[in-house]
């Protein structure tokens, strides 16, 4: 898949986001990147950050939270084209879980693990 429509699949994915969890989105910045930091091993995504749900959120210093994509794994293992759009947006769904306050288990539990 091209770069710039791999973009647009995550923009798409996001436009999936229910109406109340849309706010959660103007603060935290979507990335894409080829692939994760050798030490972090083979990832899909990655979310970077401090949860909205933590009452220490936005106190002064911290980073704004960012959702990091990575192409090559998804490319990699999904070479469908239907099951790699499926996979972006569950990614990206599964990294605002975790900038919402979700845990592994309930991600798993909304089908976005």
């Amino acid at each position: 898949m091209h770069p710039d429509e791999f973009a647009d699949v995550v923009e798409y994915a996001l436009e999936l986001v229910p109406a109340p969890f849309q706010a959660a989105l103007s603060d935290v910045a979507v990335l894409i990147d080829e692939d994760a930091p050798p030490e972090l091993g083979r990832l899909y995504g990655l979310y970077q950050g401090v949860p909205r749900t933590r009452p220490d959120a936005f106190g002064f210093g911290q980073l704004p939270p960012r959702i990091t994509i990575y192409r090559r794994p998804l490319e990699q293992d999904f070479p469908d084209r239907q099951q790699l759009i499926g996979q972006i947006c569950v990614t990206v769904l599964h990294e605002l879980g975790h900038h919402l306050g979700m845990d592994e288990d309930q991600l798993r539990q909304l089908g976005y693990a």
